[in-house]
């Protein structure tokens, strides 16, 4: 970035930090991208198909996020997260999904529901067994053993409180959110939310991105304050305009109570922004894990993480903050990969209609350039996008890029017809060269098929070694759009089982090398949209038959293991080795 630009992103940051005024501007950053021409596409063939099987897994109730053709507060437009979990350590994916309700409320359907696995394609609901019935406003979800019992915990982000739910390893959970110390005064919209080991001592600390302060009763709806609009249209007022709110960072005290650390830390030095989907991972591969918040229409945040329990907000300083004009973007979801080969984390960040996501590529010692214009993703600027990821979708060893999209102003479509309410799914096939390119048809009816989406989790559901999808849809029953990959390509699934790291093994980071590759992965607790994915991590491979992997573990020791067999599940257990080898597939 230029001295020019830097300082124009410096000035809007604080500006925004004070509190723009509607009449300023209103609504979420937009900056009127013109897409960029199509070209030729390759003629590849594509190997990944995706079919929507939602109704027959059995996920056929609705979400319920606000009404159903209008979104009058900002709150009601947001939506929720999904996630991939195995709560009863069966070894195959139960699904969570969260939930909003309405005004009105209560809302007969609308609660939080966790799915268990048939193992047969099937799904049942166990929520009232599981007892996780709640309702309310649900934003974000992140998935781990903050008590190391073996037992993967949920906590839930939301407005006006956040939940946390102890998995009790009999198929049932217990709210232990005010036992816990993660109660908080007043209301506050949580939003991202993270599983983040930060002072690597073994037990997950917590990590909650704010978005704005929200009052239904102090917030004009739509139509009643004339300078919120978009295109002509009345819409819902914000996120400028509102008062941002800061994150926060909650230390694990061992004995299943947590300590607020936000100022200790730094984390409450930043000045207020909008954040949404937070993500932790070790960007730059010293054995610390950072924490990246994605904000809406402010910069975003890079939590650099010192070793000694403080952490520097590095977000101008690491490119990772604004694109490559020095602009803000409307930051929604984050996808963490390796999407050039080169053995460093990249990231993919989603934004508004008429307006790119930014691909992120990691330089080295925590640089990043946004390489999105280069990459041939600037052909897509037409819909407002949400949950993504950077994921090898068809296993020839080159990870795709794919997100979801939907507006949050429905109203707008009736009289601008180019801005439709519900819109297609976005999936850009890596070529293999720093390039893309999209693809409309080519990977089957469930990605052109339009939806207002959200929330996305990624993760085998069935065991047939390649990756499904999971996609939260407002007001609609959510899609599962299960992956059905043809020809030759061979994958590598590796669980990791921490001992002297925590359980989950979260912030752990592999790095495979095959065919003259090397890809890295991180194992996360948080990505895409508030969301949370399968924690087992999927390498396709191409035509290698084998790999060799590298592990730095959370705690900062290194294993290595060579010549890992292709077309396994393997699980490996800090200090032990590997423990576990499955072979499954179709």
């Amino acid at each position: 970035m230029n001295r020019r630009n830097f300082l124009r992103v410096l000035t809007a940051a604080c500006a925004t930090g004070a509190g723009i005024s509607r009449a300023q501007e209103s609504g979420m950053a937009s900056r009127g991208v013109k897409p960029q021409p199509r070209g030729k596409l390759s003629g590849l063939p594509f190997h990944a198909h995706f079919t929507d099987v939602a109704a027959h897994a059995g996920l056929r109730a609705p979400v319920i996020y606000g009404p159903p053709d209008r979104m009058d507060y900002i709150l009601e437009s947001m939506g929720c997260g999904v996630a991939f979990l195995d709560y009863d350590n069966d070894g195959w994916l139960d699904i969570f999904l969260l939930s909003g309700t309405r005004r009105e409320g209560p809302v007969e359907g609308a609660t939080n529901r966790l799915y268990k696995n048939n193992r047969d394609g099937t799904f049942t609901d166990v929520t009232e067994k599981a007892g996780l019935t709640r309702q309310g406003w649900a934003c974000g979800v992140t998935i781990g053993d903050y008590n190391n019992d073996g037992f993967d915990d949920i906590f839930i982000s939301g407005w006006p409180q956040n939940t946390l739910y102890r998995n009790n390893g009999d198929g049932t959970f217990t709210d232990v959110t005010e036992k816990a110390g993660l109660l908080h005064a007043g209301n506050r919209w949580g939003t991202g939310c993270t599983w983040v080991d930060y002072d690597r001592d073994g037990r997950l600390d917590l990590f909650v991105s704010n978005y704005l302060v929200f009052d239904f009763d102090k917030i004009p709806p739509t139509g009643k304050d004339p300078r919120c609009d978009y295109k002509g249209v009345p819409v819902n007022c914000g996120p400028r305009g509102l008062i941002p709110e800061r994150p926060m960072l909650y230390h694990n005290n061992g004995d299943g109570t947590f300590t607020d650390v936000t100022a200790h830390s730094g984390v409450g030095s930043v000045p207020p922004g909008f954040g949404l989907t937070a993500v932790a991972a070790d960007l730059d591969g010293d054995g610390w894990q950072e924490i990246y918040v994605a904000c809406d229409s402010t910069p975003s945040l890079l939590f650099h993480n010192r070793g000694d329990g403080t952490f520097a907000e590095l977000g101008l300083q690491s490119g990772l903050a604004v694109n490559e004009d020095g602009s803000e973007q409307a930051g929604m979801g984050i996808a963490i990969g390796d999407f050039d080969l080169d053995g460093r984390l990249d990231a993919l960040k989603t934004h508004f209609a008429e307006d790119t996501v930014a691909l992120y590529r990691n330089t080295g010692h925590l640089g990043f350039d946004d390489v999105t214009m280069r990459s041939g993703l600037g052909v897509e600027t037409r819909y407002v996008s949400w949950g993504d990821g950077i994921v090898d979708l068809d296993n020839d060893g080159l990870p795709d890029l794919f997100w979801v999209t939907g507006s949050v102003f429905p109203e707008v479509e009736r009289k601008h017809p180019e801005f439709p309410h519900k819109s297609p799914r976005v999936l850009f096939r890596n070529l293999g060269n720093g390039r893309f390119e999209e693809l409309l048809e080519e990977a089957g009816a469930a990605i052109a098929e339009p939806h207002a989406s959200r929330g996305v989790a990624f993760g085998d559901f069935d065991n047939d070694g390649d990756l499904d999808i999971l996609i939260m849809n407002m007001n609609e029953p959510p899609s599962l759009l299960r992956n059905d990959v043809s020809g030759s390509g061979h994958w590598l699934k590796v669980k990791l089982v921490g001992t002297r790291s925590n359980q989950s093994a979260i912030g752990a980071v592999v790095t495979l090398s095959y065919s003259g590759h090397k890809q890295a992965q991180a194992v996360m607790a948080a990505s895409s949209y508030l969301s949370s994915g399968d924690r087992r991590l999927h390498f396709g491979l191409g035509a290698a038959e084998a790999a060799d992997l590298e592990i730095a573990w959370p705690n900062g020791t290194r294993e290595t293991f060579k010549g890992a067999p292709s077309n396994h599940l393997i699980t490996i257990k800090e200090g032990s080795g590997i423990v576990a080898r499955e072979r499954f597939g179709s």
